[in-house]
């Protein structure tokens, strides 16, 4: 039987680290896409340089990494710009947690959960076998992103509507969390899913 690969994926304050974090106890292996994203444009590497080409020097950090605050504001609410770093980046990303996958597998690794935020608005669906979709109620939703990041409700709120809606995220996933409880009671929840969805390949 061969790998199974799970793309875990949420709105914004959902907890997909959280249970990534449960999922991982269970004997999961967790790609990180953000973590991966950082890794395809480290200093050297053939992305960081295609970027510079792109998008001028100044797109460095003195220490020779990348400056991803500048980097945003250029590519922010700029289709063009967006979809140029896009070509340059994602190809690395791809072949990154190809690569990840494959090592999984040769440790004879049943499963692999892939956590990208933005999963389905990226159109990378095709890199996993399945989706599960990390959800909460909107007013805790709203109530972590003002607690974690230290912002008004305002502010918070237009965050959130900025994002693909939740209730479109959940249409997309095989799996639904529901992350509105406590950690304890979503470690369970997670625990039972495991146990539903891997049987005897856990």
């Amino acid at each position: 039987m061969g790998i199974r690969v799970v793309g875990l994926t949420g709105g914004i304050a959902t907890g997909k680290s959280c249970v990534a974090r449960f999922l991982m106890e269970k004997g999961a292996v967790v790609i990180d896409a953000d973590e991966l994203s950082r890794l395809a444009v480290k200093p050297g590497s053939p992305a960081l340089d295609r970027i510079v080409a792109v998008f001028g020097a100044d797109m460095l950090l003195p220490d020779g990494n990348l400056d991803r605050k500048r980097l945003r504001s250029v590519v922010f609410g700029n289709d063009e710009k967006r979809s140029q770093l896009e070509h340059i980046v994602h190809p690395e990303i791809k072949q990154l947690a190809e690569e990840g996958i494959a090592a999984a597998a040769a440790e004879g690794r049943r499963i692999v959960i892939y956590m990208a935020p933005l999963l389905i608005e990226a159109g990378i669906t095709d890199r996993v076998d399945e989706i599960w979709v990390v959800t909460v109620k909107p007013e805790i939703q709203l109530q972590r992103l003002m607690d974690r990041d230290g912002i008004s409700r305002v502010e918070a709120q237009k965050i959130i509507n900025s994002q693909m809606p939740l209730a479109e995220k959940e249409r997309h996933g095989h799996v639904v969390i529901d992350n509105s409880g406590t950690p304890q009671e979503t470690r369970q929840l997670v625990a039972a899913i495991w146990d539903r969805e891997m049987g005897e390949n856990a």
